[in-house]
This record gives C-alpha cells, sequence and structure tokens, in this order.
C-alpha cells in the first residue's frame, strides 16, 4: 500500500511539473503570435505610407503631365493604366550559364531568337557587355548591371512588336554585326557602348502605335523625353566610371542613336551615309556617327534576315500592330492608312515593297563598306523578297480563279 501511494503521489507531481512546461510552451507560443503581429501591423502601416508615398507621386506626375501644354505630344500618363515607371530597385535573375555553342550563335546575325525565355535573355545581354570589354573598360559594377537590365526589361510595354523581345533582337542583331564585321578593330570600346546600350533602350516603353496615330507623336515614340530615359541612362553612370562631361556626350550620342531608328528620317540618314561610303573615314567623327546611325537602323529592322521560319512570325506581329491601330482609327472615325488595312494588306504586299525599296537598297550600301555581310544578311534579304513574290503570285491568281469562277455563276444563274 505504501508503494502504491508513494507511485501515486509520484504520479501527480509528474502532472504538476508536465502542466507547468505545458504553460511554458503556452506562455511562449504567445508571446511569439503576439510579436508577429505586432510586426504585421508595422508591416501594414508601412503597406500604407508607401500607398500614400504612391499616390503623392502620382498626382504629381499627373499635374506635370497637365501643364506641358507647349508639347505636341498629347500622351497622358493615365491615358491607359499600363505606363510603367522606371525601376532602379529591383531584384535579380537567375544567372545561366551559356553553352559555348550558344556563345558561338550569339555572334552570329542569323541567331535564332524565338525560343528564349527572358530570363536567357537576360543573361545574354548580360554576356554581350562582358565580352565586348565594356564592363572592363568602363569599371562597371556587373551586379549593377544585371539590375539595369532587368530595369529595362521591366520597362518595356507588353505589345504585339515593340516589346522587350524586339529589343533583345535588335540588341543581339548589333552584337553579331561588331562581330561580321570585326568593329572592335575599327570602332572606340565607347563607340560600342554606345551602339550597344541604343539597341537595348531603343523602343523602351513604346505604345504600340507609329507616328501617324493622332495621340501619339514622334516626341513621345522616339523622343528621349518618353520612358524616363533620362533616368534610365543615368542609371548607367551609376556602373560605369565615366566623368560627368564624357558621359554626357555619351548620353547624348545614344540618343542620337535612339532617334535615327525613326522611319521618318529613314531618307535623310541613307541619303547622308551614301554620300560619305565611297571615301569613308574612320577617324571623322560626322562619318561614324552616321555609320552608327545606320548599323542601328539595320538592326531595328532586320528581321528578314533570318530564314523565313523564323522572320516570318515577326511579319504576322507587324502586321498585328498595324491592324490594333488601324481598328482603334476606324473605330474613332479617323482615317487609316492603307498599309494598315486589314481588308487591304497581306503579308506578300506588306514585304515586298518594304524589302524592295527599304531593306535591300540600305544593306547594300553598308555592303560597300563592309562586303562581308553580302552573303550572310544581303542575300537572305534578296531570297525574302523573291519568296514573298512568288506568294503574291500565288494571292493574285487564286484571286483571279475566284473572279472568273464568280462571273461564271453568275451567267449560269441568268
Amino acid at each position: 500500500m505504501f508503494q502504491n501511494v508513494l507511485s501515486q503521489v509520484a504520479e501527480q507531481f509528474s502532472r504538476a511539473f508536465r502542466i507547468n512546461e505545458l504553460k511554458t510552451e503556452v506562455t511562449n507560443r504567445l508571446a511569439m503570435l503576439e510579436k508577429r503581429v505586432e510586426l504585421e501591423g508595422l508591416k501594414v502601416v508601412e503597406i500604407e505610407k508607401c500607398k500614400n508615398d504612391l499616390k503623392k507621386l502620382r498626382d504629381e506626375m499627373m499635374s506635370r503631365a497637365e501643364g506641358r501644354v507647349n508639347c505636341p505630344c498629347k500622351y497622358n500618363f493615365s491615358d491607359d493604366g499600363k505606363k510603367l515607371t522606371p525601376r532602379c530597385d529591383v531584384p535579380s535573375y537567375p544567372k545561366y550559364t551559356l553553352s559555348q555553342e550558344t556563345i558561338e550563335a550569339l555572334k552570329k546575325p542569323t541567331f535564332d531568337v524565338c525560343h528564349w525565355e527572358h530570363n536567357e535573355m537576360l543573361s545574354c545581354l548580360e554576356y554581350m557587355y562582358h565580352d565586348l570589354g565594356l564592363v572592363k573598360e568602363f569599371n562597371m559594377n556587373p551586379i549593377t548591371l544585371k539590375r539595369w537590365l532587368l530595369g529595362i526589361q521591366e520597362n518595356y510595354r507588353i505589345n504585339p512588336f515593340h516589346n522587350f523581345r524586339h529589343c533583345f533582337c535588335v540588341s543581339q542583331m548589333m552584337y553579331g554585326m561588331i562581330h561580321l564585321c570585326n568593329l572592335q578593330e575599327k570602332l572606340t570600346l565607347t563607340d560600342l557602348g554606345i551602339l550597344m546600350t541604343a539597341a537595348v533602350c531603343h523602343d523602351l516603353d513604346h505604345s504600340g502605335y507609329n507616328n501617324t496615330y493622332p495621340y501619339v507623336c514622334a516626341v513621345y515614340l522616339k523622343s528621349p523625353l518618353h520612358c524616363g530615359l533620362p533616368d534610365t541612362l543615368t542609371e548607367c553612370n551609376k556602373f560605369a566610371n565615366v566623368e560627368p562631361e564624357a558621359f554626357k556626350q555619351i548620353r547624348q550620342a545614344i540618343i542620337t542613336l535612339i532617334l535615327a531608328t525613326d522611319m521618318a528620317r529613314h531618307g535623310e540618314i541613307l541619303d547622308s551615309f551614301k554620300h560619305k561610303v565611297d571615301n569613308f573615314d574612320f577617324t571623322n567623327e560626322e562619318h561614324v556617327t552616321c555609320l552608327k546611325m545606320v548599323l542601328i537602323k539595320c538592326c531595328d529592322i532586320s528581321n528578314e534576315v533570318w530564314p523565313t521560319e523564323v522572320a516570318e512570325p515577326w511579319v504576322d506581329c507587324l502586321l498585328e500592330k498595324y491592324f490594333m491601330q488601324s481598328d482603334k482609327e476606324e473605330s474613332e472615325g479617323l482615317p487609316v492608312a492603307p498599309f494598315m488595312d486589314r481588308d487591304k494588306v497581306t503579308k506578300p504586299t506588306a514585304q515586298i515593297g518594304f524589302i524592295k525599296f527599304v531593306l535591300i537598297p540600305m544593306f547594300e550600301t553598308v555592303m560597300k563598306l563592309f562586303p562581308q555581310i553580302e552573303e550572310i544578311m544581303v542575300q537572305p534579304l534578296r531570297d525574302s523578297r523573291d519568296h514573298y513574290e512568288e506568294l503574291k503570285q500565288i494571292d493574285d491568281a487564286m484571286t483571279e480563279k475566284k473572279k472568273t469562277e464568280n462571273i461564271s455563276l453568275g451567267g449560269k444563274k441568268k
């Protein structure tokens, strides 16, 4: 009995200790929960503060936009609710190790850009800056370069054509032409940096409409004033060790190249280059500037250099861009440009004239200075012209056949 009593007493003490341990555990958990609640409460306060700051910033931007009475561009920051503000503090992206095969293909203008994810394209762009020696030359911070490139991607809009993939296409074509034309031996590293950065930035925040749309003017589409480009280019100087005066010159040179991609200036720029190309002087600053303007123009509209299976989807994207604008113009009772009318335009009719009268003359002029581009870039353009002319002949034959059949059916009904 005594042993039983001792056992029961021991068991009671054990339960009492377990209860105390349980109380201690519960108290600790309650303290942790209270701390979490407090932290969450602080987060809510911070979130509300950020929302208020953003509202103030948006109101300030709106008031500035309303005050631009002398600007011919009627674009308003609240037009579509999709405008992105430049992001400086952005997260990093995964680092992809490029295979040797990819590295070699990246140097060629025939590189297939269609099957790459955004993170992979960012890694390729980063590699281009390293490979050309720009990171070392300008003492760039590699981490800041990564973040700047991601900030660029964040500020390209989602539209049928002028999107981040197009940015990558133009930048890769520029990188390919630098290698193909051996520009490292003819231009300075500063010139190469200007070419690459202009290619990366050339369509930042592009709305998807061209200059003929009444509410979108060249000041918005192709001006360094849009999309916070001054801020974007200023960010360049944060990871490049460049003297302020030199940076101003570089910044202006980049802006000059971006403005050169406006097709309204195509004839003017090409004529200027034609007058220089026969006696081209790589030590002449005016000659070099003109060459850089032509190079970025070539890269910007170079889709037809690729094989047909790669280039043709881009024609679809371009036509979708035109039709999107013409539909909007038609719905607003505005005149529609013939080359944008979905009831009149076909792939062959859209491409034949552009290839014959814009692309081939420009690339053949560049070929006078760099004969090595004929096989890789000029001949594919000629092949593409022939391809679309054959398609047009087929389309014309089908149209004529339908007309004949309709006439025959009409005669039978009578």
